[in-house]
């Protein structure tokens, strides 16, 4: 399944953990624990979205997103640029 979740997330780029989860029709605790393999690699980052709206309404599983961060050419894409 490891490798299913790698490609599902080269292809996407980016997703939400409500997503990843239920395309693989496996709840967010047990998918968190799976990404993590690819965490630890370097491969992919956890990242917290940017909802502002303070309503507390969203499931947490929708606010963490996951970005893949090596191409099919093995290039890393950056997350961002500094000014020069």
């Amino acid at each position: 399944m490891l490798l299913a979740i790698r490609d599902y997330l080269r292809e996407r780029g980016m997703c939400t953990l409500l997503e990843i989860s239920q395309h693989f029709k496996v709840g967010p605790e047990a998918m968190q624990g799976m990404l993590q393999h690819w965490v630890r690699k370097g491969l992919l980052t956890e990242e917290q979205s940017g909802c502002q709206q303070g309503c507390v309404s969203c499931a947490p599983e929708q606010l963490v997103v996951y970005r893949w961060l090596q191409t099919e050419q093995g290039t890393l894409i950056p997350l961002c640029e500094k000014a020069s």
